[in-house]
């Protein structure tokens, strides 16, 4: 099997949530999923959207809602979180435990499932869970907000974590997410990426359409 084909995944969190459906429509014709960051002023400082977002959202799109749950109980959400909209969640490695139960839970709530590590954690730390995952994110900042540069540690671990893909003959989503930028773009695809998740560098532009068209673009190059 070969890697699933180049997304484009907006995160709303550099979008204006004041007129959030608004946003969203902009980057419709041009992304294949919105990524929904969820915060809890535990695993992260900051608190973001939760359920509720989730759900006024999920009435003004046809999108894959992706979350990336940044806090310390991620399975304690599931329900809610599938109740409202939810397509996929994906829990970081460090939050939890034992992430087999975490990972049955999501599925018994009829979501699809990823997990993502922090900058320090080796991507080895996913590596036993890949075959029973939808998903799987290297960050490329340290979690927690928009706008940060690109840690350029990452490109090594989105090699390692696809030659890891490819050896199991997986085809499961490959994402990058925090500080992509036109200057990166492309070599995260090259490292292995099939799923940009692009945030301050659409919403914080004024062009946000043309930017989310120039993204998809080279996200397009994985497939």
């Amino acid at each position: 099997m070969g890697r699933s084909g180049g997304k484009l995944s907006v995160s709303i969190l550099s979008g204006d949530l004041a007129y959030l459906a608004e946003q969203v429509k902009l980057v419709e014709p041009f992304a294949d999923l919105i990524h929904v960051d969820v915060m809890d002023a535990h695993f992260v400082p900051p608190l973001t959207l939760g359920p509720v977002v989730v759900a006024c959202l999920r009435r003004h799109t046809e999108l894959v809602l992706d979350g990336h749950l940044m806090v310390d109980s991620p399975a304690a959400l599931f329900d809610d979180l599938a109740a409202a909209g939810m397509d996929r969640v994906t829990f970081h490695v460090e939050a939890v435990d034992d992430p087999e139960p975490v990972i049955r839970k999501a599925k018994g709530a009829g979501m699809g499932v990823g997990m993502t590590m922090n900058p320090e954690t080796p991507v080895e730390a996913v590596y036993p869970f890949v075959e029973d995952l939808d998903d799987v994110i290297v960050m490329s900042v340290n979690p927690g907000w928009a706008g940060q540069g690109f840690i350029s540690g990452a490109l090594p671990k989105l090699e390692a974590m696809r030659a890891e893909i490819e050896r199991l003959g997986l085809e499961i989503d490959l994402q990058i997410d925090g500080g992509v930028q036109p200057d990166n773009a492309r070599r995260c695809v090259e490292a292995g990426a099939n799923v940009l998740v692009v945030s301050s560098a659409i919403y914080s532009t004024g062009r946000i359409a043309d930017a989310a068209a120039e993204f998809a673009s080279v996200a397009k190059g994985a497939g």
